[in-house]
């Protein structure tokens, strides 16, 4: 069965410099979209992606990233919108590059849908009430 998740990976300031992902694809066969990435020499590096592939190729593969020290998490769990903040502005949705946050209509509610989300954090930043945390 294929698999297919979007990722945060926290890559420990001495990872940053070495070509895991080209290993990810070599010898676990699988498949990443770059949604985002932040790395710099002598820091901690970030990366945002979208890895996909058949189950046992996947789990094997993050399995290798956990060896070298990787934190991953689920990319659902980087960008959240906490529920009692929210006025329903929409300012947030304006600046929504995937559409993961939308205007309901008739309410006039805003969603969001995390499975769109590709944590650009633009929310985070339009987010009047601060609603949006990473």
């Amino acid at each position: 069965m294929t698999v297919s998740r979007k990722l945060v990976l926290h890559f420990p300031k001495q990872m940053v410099d070495r070509p895991i992902i080209c290993y990810l694809v070599r010898d676990y066969n699988l498949i990443f979209n770059v949604l985002r990435a932040q790395v710099n020499p002598q820091q901690e590096g970030l990366l945002i992606m979208e890895l996909a592939g058949e189950e046992g190729d996947y789990d094997r593969g993050v399995d290798y990233l956990k060896s070298l020290g990787v934190k991953l998490q689920p990319l659902s769990q980087d960008i959240r919108r906490l529920e009692p903040r929210c006025v329903h502005c929409g300012a947030c949705v304006t600046v929504c590059p995937t559409a993961a946050l939308a205007l309901q209509r008739p309410s006039m509610e805003v969603s969001y849908e995390d499975s769109k989300c590709v944590a650009c954090e633009m929310c985070l930043r339009a987010c009047p009430t601060k609603a949006m945390v990473a």
